[in-house]
């Protein structure tokens, strides 16, 4: 079979791109492949989610964009990735941060022993205006509740910690923002607040946002366009209108709870893949 080569248009050309994935390929400890062609746009001002099973790939993307593939031995070994039509594959993280992407790591990754404004004050460490404090009060005008809390954050609910993670974020002043799983071991009413709140952001800050998640319908109710992963590729995209009224995402994604065993993609014979390459 031929190699992958230039990807089609994914968006209305009208949109400004902000990122661009480019047929990215990702390997970790120089023999495990992950990515196997990744291609994805992201338009400036909008919430793009990337859905998919554990395992398909969508946290090593996010780490692919913001440089902390070495961390854990991974490399981008072919493709390419692009912000404001820059390269950004090789930049280091704090570089990719100084850009203005900030990433919120799955499990929250908030410094324990600080307080909130300490972890508040951190996420604003590549500024140097003098508005950090106004900034602070924004954050507790989305999350009033972190205001009350003036103890260690370690003392936080899961909740509550999660607020502290994407207010962190907030206070880099990003212009794009990825969330990695923000749903992950919160209260269906949580999720719910959670994710009422990142749309306000997105919607009122102007704030791009690329959402990872498997709660598949409450991203897609929040999100203007989706992707879906299955082992390291894209197998669907669409608008999140579509997607939620796609068959086969009903069945794989939709429909299912947690008990239900989710079936794949490649495993549907009728399912007929939009051809996404030249």
């Amino acid at each position: 079979m031929a190699e992958p080569a230039v990807k089609t248009t994914e968006v209305p050309a009208e949109k400004e791109i902000l990122l661009s994935v480019n047929n990215i390929e990702v390997v970790y400890d120089e023999v495990i492949l992950v990515l196997r062609g990744i291609s994805l746009d992201v338009p400036k001002g909008e919430l793009i989610t990337l859905l998919g099973p554990n395992g398909a790939g969508k946290s090593t993307t996010l780490k692919a964009i913001s440089g902390l593939l070495k961390t854990e031995d991974g490399e981008v070994t072919r493709g390419a990735i692009t912000y404001k039509g820059e390269s950004i594959a090789n930049s280091s993280p704090d570089e990719i941060v100084r850009k203005g992407i900030f990433q919120v790591m799955e499990g929250r990754r908030i410094i324990e022993d600080m307080t909130v404004v300490e972890n508040l004050r951190l996420g604003a460490f590549t500024r140097k205006d003098r508005f950090v404090k106004d900034d602070i009060e924004k954050v507790f005008h989305y999350f009033p509740r972190l205001k009350e809390r003036t103890g260690l954050a370690g003392y936080l609910s899961g909740g509550e910690q999660q607020m502290l993670a994407i207010g962190r974020a907030i206070m880099a002043r990003p212009e794009m923002i990825l969330l990695d799983e923000p749903s992950m071991g919160l209260s269906p009413l949580l999720v719910k607040e959670v994710f009422g709140i990142i749309r306000s952001i997105n919607q009122e800050q102007g704030i791009t946002m690329l959402l990872v998640e498997q709660n598949a319908n409450m991203a897609l109710h929040s999100a203007n366009y989706g992707y879906v992963m299955e082992s390291g590729k894209i197998v669907l995209d669409g608008t999140a209108e579509d997607l939620l009224n796609n068959e086969d995402m009903k069945e794989f994604y939709l429909a299912g709870g947690a008990d239900t065993e989710r079936k794949s993609f490649k495993n549907l014979k009728s399912y007929k893949r939009r051809k996404r390459w030249m």
